[in-house]
Formats: structure tokens, C-alpha cells, sequence
């Protein structure tokens, strides 16, 4: 991991299905990136969470 990584939960839609997948990333903008780059453009991003610490 790098210095001010968080994870993050990314619910995305992948060939009609809804999966929720955990991303480490410094920002949600990188953890959307790092989604795209691994499924291509076909996935559709629903939504990016912090994941809360219990």
C-alpha cells in the first residue's frame, strides 16, 4: 500500500450484474480508475463508498 491509501467500496453493474468490490486508492476518482482499467468500458460504476472502519 501507499502512503494515504484508504480502501473503498465500488458497486458497479458487470455484463447485468451488480457486484460490490473493494479498491484501495488514495481518492474515489483513482479507485474509479483502477476499476476501469481492470473491466474495461463495459462496466457501469454505481456508486464509491469509504469503507467504514469497525
Amino acid at each position: 500500500m501507499r502512503c494515504g491509501e484508504k480502501c473503498f467500496l465500488v458497486e458497479m453493474e458487470v455484463n447485468g450484474v451488480v457486484q460490490v468490490k473493494p479498491v484501495t486508492a488514495k481518492s474515489p476518482i483513482e479507485a474509479r480508475k483502477n476499476i476501469r482499467l481492470e473491466y474495461g468500458g463495459e462496466s457501469k460504476i454505481l456508486s464509491v463508498t469509504a469503507e467504514k472502519k469497525k
